[in-house]
């Protein structure tokens, strides 16, 4: 059982990336290496290498899908409600790198310069979700929930701008988030 749902995580995660490559996606960063870690948020390398400030809210998505999933689908093993959590986030991957949702954030939030993500920063934020699920069906609940909101403090701080803020930005921008998110630029 184990195996199959490691099989059908590892097609998932392969399929992102081949819809990605074939939408044109870069597979790293266009300035040649990959670091483990870019943690300058306005540049062109943002999103190009495995992890960024962004990474943590990937963490997050995991709490929230363990949840989310532990809600709706409850009669489901651990390793299927897994395997689901890796079908949303890969979904979203591939449309967090559509045209739309690119022009999205490039129009609504703080992201004038974002171009979408290379295919191994996406590969890798996918990861970042599974932590998170991981994260989220080993700790209790009120560590997860510690957890979730202590990451959406930090990142607010460190680069103004976190899970919850680009949900409410990409949905429906708020001028004065906007203005306080440039002013930390």
């Amino acid at each position: 059982m184990l195996k199959r749902y490691a099989v059908a995580t590892v097609v998932i995660i392969a399929a992102a990336a081949a819809i990605e490559f074939a939408m044109g996606r870069v597979t790293m960063c266009t300035c040649g290496y990959v670091k483990f870690w870019h943690g300058v948020v306005y540049s062109s390398e943002n999103s190009q290498h495995l992890t960024d400030w962004y990474t943590f809210s990937h963490v997050l998505h995991g709490i929230g899908f363990y949840f989310l999933l532990w809600l709706a689908a409850r009669r489901q093993t651990s390793g299927a409600r897994l395997v689901m959590a890796v079908l949303l986030e890969a979904a979203w991957e591939v449309a967090e790198n559509s045209p739309l949702i690119i022009n999205r954030y490039r129009a609504a939030t703080i992201s004038l310069d974002y171009f979408g993500d290379s295919i191994i920063n996406s590969v890798a934020d996918i990861f970042a979700m599974m932590l998170g699920f991981w994260i989220a069906r080993k700790m209790p609940a009120w560590v997860s929930l510690v957890i979730f909101a202590g990451v959406e403090i930090v990142l607010a701080m460190m680069i103004r701008d976190n899970l919850t803020l680009n949900i409410i930005m990409l949905i429906h921008p708020v001028e004065v988030v906007k203005q306080w998110q440039l002013h930390g630029s």
